[in-house]
């Protein structure tokens, strides 16, 4: 019997879970027809690919080097069915993205909104994770492409240039350092204390890169998944944070938080647009890529794309502009 393509699905999964539980779960299937795929292919390929560790399956050394094959064949055939199958009329598909916290929650919902509306017959589905997951999805296809502000840590994957973003620590209007004009490091290190996003966050993996030596000073008082409950607890007086100004324009507007440039520091990062290196890009790709690049070439502040109407202020003018000189 020939390697199908389902056994190869399931052998990565299984890798990447290290159980096969959690590979039944992920791909919808029950735990003895994952064990059986499993067991066919092991005996087609006439040995074991994985060590048992209690109740974890580890790759062994034929494992580990089926799997980048393995994923290589499937992204191949992933190609050949987009190719053959794409519309070739209207900007039409579902298109499966993932986005870290920063872009996914305060920038991506209205660039989306704006592009559905423009072509109907899109879908975009997005998920909000950090950097590190976003790398993860992308480079095992389960997304077609990642929105990270991040480093990029996976060799599978290219990544291009979008737009840069500003950091800035915020504080509340109550705070010590809420009269100052700047936040200067290391002095202002050593007197507060530090709302702070989880391990794999882009933000916090730049700001910490940007201390550098001076880093060591952080004094974390709590850590947390989402923008959102960072904001909440330094408007509370936990502490101070480092955010995107991209995620506190309305809170900085009705003077619930305060924003300090950091003082002595270059606090601008590059955000970029992540994707499989071997992965073909289709119409309704190419559309959107594009139409987000040219909202960030457009835009007349950050600001604006963290604004619904502001952005679409800006998409009228682009529309006006590209009318004029077709």
């Amino acid at each position: 019997m020939a390697i199908t393509f389902r056994q190869l699905e399931i052998f990565i999964a299984v890798a990447e879970t290290q159980q096969v539980t959690r590979a039944s779960k992920r791909l919808l299937l029950t735990q003895s027809a994952v064990s059986m795929a499993l067991g066919e292919l092991e005996n087609q390929l006439g040995g074991p690919l994985f060590d048992r560790h209690g109740r974890s399956l580890l790759l062994n050394d034929r494992g580990r080097y089926l799997l980048p094959l393995a994923k290589t064949i499937l992204h191949q055939v992933a190609n050949i069915e987009t190719v053959l199958t794409e519309q070739h009329g209207a900007v039409a598909g579902v298109l499966e993205i993932v986005a870290s916290s920063t872009i996914g929650n305060y920038v991506l919902p209205f660039l989306i909104g704006a592009f559905m509306r423009m072509h109907p017959e899109a879908h975009i589905n997005m998920l909000v994770v950090n950097t590190m997951t976003a790398e993860k999805l992308v480079a095992s296809g389960q997304a077609d492409f990642g929105f990270v502000e991040g480093d990029i840590n996976v060799e599978s994957l290219v990544a291009t240039p979008w737009f840069e973003d500003e950091l800035g620590i915020i504080v509340s209007s109550t705070h010590a350092l809420a009269e100052r004009e700047s936040f200067v490091v290391p002095d202002d290190l050593k007197e507060t204390s530090w709302v702070m996003r989880e391990e794999g966050s882009g933000t916090a993996e730049i700001f910490t890169k940007k201390l550098g030596r001076h880093a060591s000073l952080l004094k974390v008082a709590t850590k947390t998944g989402h923008t959102e409950a960072i904001k909440k607890a330094v408007e509370s007086g936990v502490g101070a944070a480092c955010l995107s100004m991209l995620t506190v324009c309305r809170e900085a507007e009705e003077g619930w938080l305060i924003i300090l440039p950091i003082e002595g520091i270059d606090t601008s990062r590059q955000l970029w647009i992540i994707q499989h290196k071997d992965k073909i890009i289709t119409r309704l790709m190419a559309e959107f890529l594009n139409f987000c690049e040219v909202v960030a070439k457009e835009h007349l502040g950050q600001e604006c794309l963290s604004s619904p109407w502001r952005l679409q202020a800006l998409l009228n003018k682009v529309k006006i502009n590209k009318d004029l000189n077709p």
